[in-house]
């Protein structure tokens, strides 16, 4: 299942890929079972965990026998926002997470031997096909990192690495925007992670049943089409279930939450010399089973 927030007519609503078209849930739910049970977010929808799931394949199975296309929308006709717009919190970040982007970022010395941990604000997050602010006031080295990002799905605490993947909802694609000369200057990484824009996430939401495995993926990121990062997620260094529970060994885990498990080498600081983003570029990310997230980077906003 892909699921998506998404925008017809000025109207948000919550939805899910059939085919080529995304299904209004709430508007198939109240047409087809006269019920108005789902609640208004995809973020809050996360939280009813397996009665969600199970309540949008009752639609969807409907919607296979009868064929009604009355709360279908073509694709093409919707516009695609972050599957979780405003997140509670900050969103969590693991630094260094490929020993090849741990090099390209300084030497072997920097690979890291514990899970290294930053965040992003969540006034940073934005969505598939939104413009990616430059902030050429305070910055010339805005860099890109294509990543996998995990969504929890129930609250834990005191995670064992056994149970980690059971509190996962599911994953989707996050572009962890940075200004390089802000996260050397400021030593801690906030600043020069969660400026305004910097935090691109989707297009789509998708479930863990259909990513049975998170390690046999690809990521790419590409720049005006050009191949910058092509790595793959069994290269992580520390595992989702092992990040998952280090995180929680102190702190309380909650539905919605969002974790970026790191990048693969290629970002732009590790090119000699650098390839820094500039206005009027277009990055995409690329992650097998998700889908590509595309942002360009606009003029000074």
């Amino acid at each position: 299942m892909k699921f998506v927030t998404a925008q017809i007519h000025s109207e948000e609503f919550i939805g899910i890929l059939y085919e080529n078209k995304v299904i209004d849930l709430h508007k198939a739910e109240k047409e087809i079972f006269e019920l108005t049970s789902f609640p208004a977010t995809l973020f809050e929808c996360v939280a009813l965990g397996d009665k969600f799931i199970q309540d949008v394949q009752q639609i969807v199975d409907k919607i296979k026998i009868d064929g009604s296309e009355g709360y279908l929308y073509p694709l093409e006709e919707v516009k695609i926002l972050a599957p979780i717009k405003k997140p509670t919190k900050n969103i969590f970040c693991v630094g260094k997470n490929y020993r090849e982007h741990a090099i390209e970022m300084g030497s072997e010395a920097d690979i890291p031997s514990h899970v290294m941990l930053f965040s992003k604000a969540p006034t940073s997050v934005i969505g598939h096909l939104e413009t990616i602010d430059p902030h050429l006031h305070i910055t010339n080295e805005l860099d890109y990192e294509g990543e996998l990002a995990v969504i929890i799905g129930k609250t834990g605490k005191r995670i064992s690495e056994a149970d980690a993947l059971d509190y996962v909802f599911g994953y989707t694609i996050l572009n962890d925007i940075t200004a390089r000369n802000l996260q050397s200057q400021h030593k801690q990484f906030l600043l020069g992670k969660s400026l305004d824009t910097s935090c691109p996430i989707g297009p789509y939401l998708v479930h863990k049943s259909a990513i049975p495995d998170p390690y046999t993926l690809s990521v790419k990121t590409r720049v005006n089409e050009e191949l910058r990062q092509d790595g793959h997620t069994k290269d992580m260094i520390f595992s989702i279930e092992h990040i998952i529970s280090t995180i929680s060994q102190g702190t309380t885990l909650e539905p919605g939450d969002i974790i970026a498990t790191g990048t693969p080498s290629g970002v732009g600081k590790g090119f000699k010399p650098p390839r820094f983003l500039k206005p009027g570029d277009t990055v995409e990310i690329e992650i097998d089973g998700i889908g590509t997230l595309k942002n360009v980077i606009g003029e000074q906003m």
